[in-house]
């Protein structure tokens, strides 16, 4: 395959079967083909994109020891500010050419992760900064839910078979930033090396320029360009072990620009989906047969999480 297939989310909200059908066929199979769908009919509106985006360039532009204020030790990086280079992709020394925010699940007091989940951080400069990325984070995580009701659906289970999994979930937005590249990067360094996603799925705004590029199955990469109305969402390899690779989490990348745009920063803004911490991940009955041996072994989400975690340089063993 050699284009991202795009698909309308409000086939799949229509009150006609054969329209939420045709969105359920269309996107279980681009999953199972490529791993990654653009996605038009989301509950993003204009006015909060463009909310987001102004915040997101206000946090990243105050001074590095203001943003340093709001990187908390001993969380592994999951809420406030990571600064640049800390991440690396697994199996790779060379930091990322990012630096980049977390904001966490809203959880209420009564809930049995509250403890489980650090606070989420405020920046107190930036007011709007907070609000704005809780409503964001709130709208994927509605959108992500629908997705995920399709792609059950696609394989044979209960339309709502991952709400009770997805609702308090451990799941993150993370506003980044690539900044201007000043220097030739060392060690082969990109803005994001070649990796595959943790959680079940992500949800991606900020794809509508070149950079971010996907792996097919002939080892082939990409180019990965959204509309300016479109998600790019992808797989995780969560969703991936749960379905036994029936629903493919896909090896993508952030490339360097050109030279001669090295002086420009890029932004994007993801959303992982992830479940709660105690969600079973073992291999679907109904994703194993005779032709399709049972590939993983029988691990939970927190579980996976921690190693996945580690391997990313977040936590220190």
């Amino acid at each position: 395959m050699q284009n991202i297939p795009s698909v309308d989310l409000r086939d799949f909200l229509s009150d006609d079967p054969k329209r939420k059908q045709k969105f359920v066929n269309e996107i279980g199979t681009a999953y199972e083909e490529i791993g990654f769908v653009a996605l038009k009919g989301h509950f993003l509106n204009d006015e909060l994109v463009e909310n987001l985006y102004a915040e997101v360039r206000n946090f990243f532009t105050l001074p590095l020891e203001v943003k340093e204020k709001y990187e908390i030790p001993g969380i592994g990086g999951q809420r406030g500010y990571i600064s640049f280079g800390k991440e690396h992709a697994k199996g790779r020394s060379a930091g990322d050419l990012k630096e980049f925010w977390h904001f966490g699940q809203y959880i209420s007091e009564d809930s049995k992760y509250a403890d489980e989940y650090p606070a989420n951080v405020e920046v107190a400069e930036l007011p709007s900064f907070n609000t704005v990325g809780k409503e964001a984070y709130q709208m994927l995580e509605k959108t992500g839910v629908y997705v995920l009701r399709a792609l059950a659906l696609f394989i044979g289970l209960d339309e709502f078979y991952f709400d009770q999994y997805v609702k308090d979930g451990n799941s993150i937005l993370r506003p980044i930033h690539y900044p201007p590249i000043t220097d030739e990067p060392k060690d082969g360094a990109v803005r994001a090396a070649a990796h595959g996603d943790i959680n079940l799925i992500t949800l991606l705004m900020g794809a509508q320029g070149k950079g971010l590029q996907v792996q097919n199955h002939d080892g082939e990469w990409i180019d990965a360009m959204a509309q300016p109305d479109e998600l790019m969402i992808n797989v995780g390899d969560m969703l991936s072990r749960h379905t036994n690779n029936r629903l493919k989490s896909t090896i993508h990348q952030v490339v360097n620009p050109p030279r001669e745009l090295w002086g420009t920063s890029r932004y994007s803004i993801p959303f992982f989906m992830h479940p709660v911490s105690d969600m079973k991940l073992n291999c679907l009955e109904n994703c194993i047969d005779e032709q399709h041996p049972k590939l993983f072994d029988d691990i939970t989400a927190g579980d996976y999480l921690y190693e996945r975690l580690v391997d990313l340089g977040l936590i220190k063993k």
